[in-house]
């Protein structure tokens, strides 16, 4: 049996909620809770398998829960259930430990999927949630690499070489063999790179490289 505690500040929400989850016989909800406190006690009362949780609520929201119910029960898988566009509460419940999250106006099956795949110890995003996920981390790598060609414009065409050599893991003994040239004038050409870049040292100065494209084409 997973055994779930259903939050919501709307009643008839956590009716139509509740009924959804009765269809399957092994999922039994063990208290309701309106707002976030109370939610917070339950779970720490009950120690259920899964907290259905709405993102919006009174006093203390979904998003802030998430890291209260992590810490009073971090065995309790925590389902946020979200409108369709909050991309950034998103973002901020799944880096707080969010298991997953369902769109109110998905399909009711959605709601049974999701309930059995986290008490199960998998992740689970609507389709919907999971399409803009994607798309926000490709929109974010792509606006990094932007910002990253942007940045080495200051560089010569030999510093990009060297700072891609060094993006690609090389030391500086090999870049000088690769680029024939001495040891010394690396270490120089290095420098002048991370002062250019206004980077504090060659790790930051790789991320950039891998960002750029650089790395990857050394």
């Amino acid at each position: 049996m997973v055994r779930v505690v259903l939050a919501d500040d709307e009643a008839v929400v956590r009716a139509g909620v509740r009924m959804i989850l009765s269809a399957d016989p092994g999922i039994e909800v063990v208290a309701e809770a309106g707002d976030g406190r109370s939610l917070v006690e339950l779970v720490r009362a009950h120690r259920p398998d899964v907290a259905l949780v709405d993102i919006r609520m009174p006093g203390l929201d979904g998003l802030a829960a998430v890291p209260e119910l992590r810490r009073v029960a971090p065995c309790t898988a925590v389902l946020i259930m979200t409108a369709f566009g909050e991309d950034a509460a998103i973002a901020r419940a799944l880096g707080d430990g969010a298991a997953g999250f369902l769109l109110k106006t998905g399909d009711p099956r959605e709601f049974l999927l999701g309930v059995r795949a986290v008490a199960e110890g998998a992740a689970y995003l609507s389709p919907r949630v999971a399409s803009r996920v994607i798309d926000g981390i490709a929109g974010d790598r792509l606006a990094r690499s932007a910002a990253a060609r942007d940045r080495i414009e200051v560089l010569t065409g030999r510093e990009r070489e060297v700072l891609g050599l060094l993006g690609a893991g090389l030391s500086n003994a090999e870049i000088a063999r690769r680029l024939h040239l001495a040891e010394g004038s690396v270490k120089t050409y290095v420098s002048t790179i991370l002062g250019r870049l206004g980077v504090r040292n060659r790790v930051q100065a790789a991320i950039l490289a891998y960002e750029a494209g650089l790395a990857a084409r050394s």
